[in-house]
Formats: C-alpha cells, structure tokens, sequence
C-alpha cells in the first residue's frame, strides 16, 4: 500500500473549535494541514499550495461551500484536489447539490477521530492509481488526458471534477462495454465509500452535459456503455 503520510490537506470551515480538532487529529498522523475561515480565504490557498485533498464546509460566510467548490473546480491554473463536503445537513438534496458543484464525496458531522482518519485515507487512495496511458477514442473526437485531468473534446480543453473524470476514464476506455451500476460504484467510487445509485446519475447528467448527449448511452435496466 502507498505511504498516504505527507499529503496535503486544507480545511476550510467557518468554526474554529473544528478546523482545531480536525487539523489535531490529520496532524498526528502525519498530514501537513493548513485551515482556511471562509470559502474566499481557503480559495486564495488552494490557489498557493494545491492540496491533495480539501475538507470543506458547507454553510459558511463570504462563500459558502458549493460556491467554493465551484470555483476551484473552474479554475484551469489548478491542480485539481479531491474535495469532501464537512456537514450536518444530511439531507438528499444537500448531497446532490454538492455532488453537482463538484464534490468527490461527503463526511457527515460530527465526526469521530478515527473515522476521519479512515475516509481521509480512503480518499487519498484515489490518488495512487496507476497511472493509464492517455486514451483516445477511435473518433479522436475525445481525448483523456491521465496526468493532468484534462478531457479535450473537439479541440476544446474540459476539466472534470475528479468522479467525473475517473467515471468517463472507466467507460471511455472500455466503448461499447455496458457497465452496471454496480461495477461503477466498485471502481469509481470504491467498496469504502457508500453512496447512493442517484450519484451515479447525476454524474453521468453532468457528462452528458459537458460532451453532449451521444456518447454516453443507457442501457434501460442494466447501466451505462460509451459509444464510439
């Protein structure tokens, strides 16, 4: 298993009593953690240190976090991150909310020390896949580009939240493979993470979104193929 020790997380909550505990407990173990008050600080820092993983906070001044999350998502100059939402709210429409601005995943508060060490290892596992070589489709319509994020369709330059990316990564390598809802949940978002089958579709809503509607089809009953 890779050493996950050393990365770098940024917290960005407007309640100091938990940017301590939590930046307490990463550090312990070995994170280097830095904390931002409010969406417009914590974005101005992603901006400096490119984190591997941000924490973010929902309901926050200034910028709250789905507003956040979009604009760090938005932002070409960036390395993208892995973002989770930190919140109490867990109602379904918070989650799909935070799904669509870009969210990798969610961590309910309060959270407990040695589940927050847990989901953030799992996290941060996401980032040591090996990786693929660039993948081209037959059409050249779309380009994936694996070292840097960036999908390029029709000479023009996208970049995807992390899910959306690794969720087109899977079926675009594999055109005219159907994936079940199954299979997806297993390889995206992995056997740790629990989530609910509506993810899977407001992810592929959002590719269909940004590529178009004829690339990725459904298969009534079964799950999703990509077609050439």
């Amino acid at each position: 298993m890779a050493n996950l020790k050393g990365h770098t997380i940024l917290l960005i909550d407007d309640e100091q009593d938990i940017l301590e505990f939590l930046s307490y407990n990463l550090k312990k173990e070995g994170y280097k953690v830095y904390t931002a008050s409010n969406g417009e600080e914590g974005v101005k820092i992603v901006q400096k240190i490119s984190p591997s993983l941000i924490l973010l906070d929902v309901m926050m001044p200034v910028l709250d976090g789905i507003e956040t999350c979009q604009m760090i998502r938005k932002d070409l100059n960036i390395t993208q991150p892995i973002i989770a939402f930190l919140t109490s709210r867990a109602e379904d429409y918070s989650q799909i909310a935070g799904f669509e601005a870009g969210a990798d995943d969610y961590i309910t508060k309060p959270v407990r020390p040695r589940l927050l060490i847990s989901k953030v290892e799992s996290l941060l596992r996401r980032l040591d896949k090996p990786i693929a070589e660039d993948i081209a489709t037959p059409s050249t319509k779309i380009k994936i580009d694996r070292d840097r994020f960036l999908v390029e369709v029709n000479d023009i330059v996208l970049i995807l939240p992390k899910k959306e990316f690794e969720l087109l990564e899977l079926l675009a390598g594999r055109p005219g493979k159907v994936f079940n809802r199954e299979q997806i949940l297993s390889i995206v978002w992995g056997n740790e993470t629990i989530v609910g089958e509506r993810t899977i579709d407001v992810h592929i809503r959002k590719l269909r979104e940004k590529l178009g509607d004829s690339y990725i089809r459904t298969i009534k009953g079964v799950g999703y193929t990509f077609s050439e």
